[in-house]
Order: C-alpha cells, then structure tokens, then sequence
C-alpha cells in the first residue's frame, strides 16, 4: 500500500483529500504546515507528497525546496495560482506535477496513480474501488468472484453474468472489464487500458480502446437493463458506473 502525507491547512480540504486517497486504498499520514510535514518525514518514509503551498509559517515552494534537497519523494503541488510563471517556478523548485484549485477528483486520484507509476509504486493504492454497495469488489489478484452492481465476473472461469445472465465477450472485452472491476473507484486511461491488455508499452494512434470499451458497454447495458456500466470521464479515460 502506498503512502501518502497531505500537508493542507484547510481542514476542509485536507479532509477531503484524504477521504479520496484512503477510498482508493492509499495509507494517508496527515500535516497542517510545512513545519509538521518536515518533521513528518524526518520520522515517516512516504512515497508521494501532496503540498499545498499556501501554508501557515514556512511557504509550500520553501517546504518543496526543503524536500528536494533532503529526499527524493515525489510531490504533486497544489495551488490557487494558474500561471504560466507559477507553473514554472513550481517545476525548477522540484515539483513533479501540480493541480490548480478547484480541480477535478478523479483527475487527482489519476496525477496521484501516475507519479506513483513513476516511482515503482503503480496500483499500489488500488485494493478495490468504492461501488454503490459501499463494499469493495472481492478477489483483488485471486480467482474469486468479482462483483459490482448486478455483474458477476468469474476469473477462474473467464465467465460475465449480468443480472444472472451470461454475457458473451471477446478476449479482449473480457480482460478490460476484469481490469476496471478489480478496482470500480479508479478512473483508468486509454494508456492504462492499452498496456493492460495490449501488453504493449505504447499508446496506439487508432481508436482500438474506444472501440473495445463501446462494444463492453453496449453488451453489458443491453443484458442487464439498468442503463450504462461504464462511465467515461471526459479527457481522462473510464471508470466503472455506480449509476444505474
């Protein structure tokens, strides 16, 4: 599992940042100033670090240039701030990759799995998705069953029942399905998707992954009558539906 330390003053925030890390199954170490993330990570090794740099005493780019020249962690910058200049600054202090507030959730969680990538931690904070049971889904890396909403996918049989029908899919259908199911909270891209399945490092020119997504999706809502199952996070990729 990986960890993650939050350094936001903003209770608010803070809060919320770390309800999405630790849905998605990251460990969460907390830290209300640049201060208290300092002495946090002279005691605590952690994999990423999401700093905002509005924060009480010591500013976040000090607290960045603190961490830079001590560890190697990864840091996703947050900041109210969407300048080019900013931007910059940002990236020669050391930061990996920044947000600009108010930004979207689900592309935190994919900035956070990305620098996670980078660093040899990828899936690390993947145990299992939220559905709209609230349960997480069953047999992360076994042949178990996995469920969400009224879809059975049985690994050891390669088998789809929807509302206890089967479901004929290809090959390729069957193992994105099986990947999005293992984790329903996780928004996945269409890079993601393609080196899963494909097997292959880069992202092809072609449409394959809308293609192979849109014919899952029509299967799947035509055998359980209860709308669309897969969602498509504008620009960003797919995510298992807990809208019915």
């Amino acid at each position: 599992m990986a960890k993650i330390l939050v350094v936001e003053d903003n209770i608010e925030i803070h809060e919320m940042e770390k309800e999405l890390l630790t849905k998605s199954g990251y460990s969460v170490v907390s830290a209300f100033s640049g201060t208290e993330a300092l002495l946090v990570l002279d005691k605590v090794q952690v994999d990423l670090i999401v700093l905002d740099l509005m924060l009480p005493g010591m500013a976040g780019d000090e607290v960045l240039e603190k961490v830079r020249s001590l560890y190697g962690t990864a840091v996703l910058c947050v900041t109210a701030v969407d300048s080019v200049e900013s931007k910059v600054k940002l990236l020669k202090l050391g930061a990996d990759d920044y947000l600009v507030k108010p930004f979207n959730y689900e592309e935190f969680l994919v900035r956070i799995e990305a620098l996670l990538r980078r660093v040899g931690k990828a899936g690390a904070g993947v145990q299992g998705g939220i559905g709209v049971s609230g349960k997480s889904a069953q047999g992360i890396g076994t042949s178990q069953t996995l469920c969400f909403r009224d879809i059975e996918l049985s690994p050891a049989k390669r088998e789809v029942k929807v509302g206890g029908s089967s479901v004929e899919l290809t090959r390729k259908e069957y193992e994105i399905l099986e990947l999005m199911m293992r984790s329903p909270g996780k928004v996945f891209t269409r890079e993601n998707i393609f080196e899963t399945v494909w097997g292959e490092d880069a992202f092809p020119e072609d449409n394959s992954v809308n293609v192979h997504v849109g014919n899952l999706r029509k299967k799947l809502a035509s055998a359980g009558g209860k709308g669309d199952y897969i969602k498509t996070v504008w620009g960003i990729g797919f995510k298992m539906s807990e809208e019915s």
